[in-house]
């Protein structure tokens, strides 16, 4: 009686610890499953991160060839507009009256000088005087 008590506990014992091995087996499955979703998920995430900052360079490198061009562009412009006013008389005495009225000419002196009428020697003296 006790050996049939005996074999009868350890079989209970045996089927107890299969169902709760089978459910240890299933929670590690499930677990495993939500961590490979998560993986996919992360995966996808920096891949489209990798996708945005290539696209962040490529738009900087853009940028900064458009810059190199524009630099290209801009770099002579000073030398062009003293030309420029070397060139055309009329923006020359402009720039010479610009520059005596600077230096504490008078209204008479800038007709005199650079060719001015009366009234754009006094515009140039009451615009560039300090």
């Amino acid at each position: 009686m006790i050996l049939e008590l005996a074999v009868l506990f350890l079989a209970l014992l045996w089927a107890v610890s299969l169902w709760l091995g089978y459910g240890y087996v299933k929670r590690q499955r499930e677990l495993a499953s939500q961590q490979a979703q998560g993986d996919a998920l992360r995966d996808q995430r920096l891949k489209d991160l990798g996708k945005r900052l290539d696209d962040y360079q490529n738009g900087s490198v853009r940028m900064g060839e458009q810059l190199h061009e524009l630099r290209a562009v801009v770099a002579p412009l000073p030398d062009k507009m003293l030309q420029l006013e070397q060139r055309d008389p009329n923006s020359l005495s402009f720039a010479q009256a610009e520059r005596l009225v600077g230096m504490g000419a008078s209204v008479d002196e800038l007709t005199q000088s650079c060719g001015l009428t009366q009234a754009e020697a006094e515009l140039m003296s009451k615009l560039h005087r300090t």
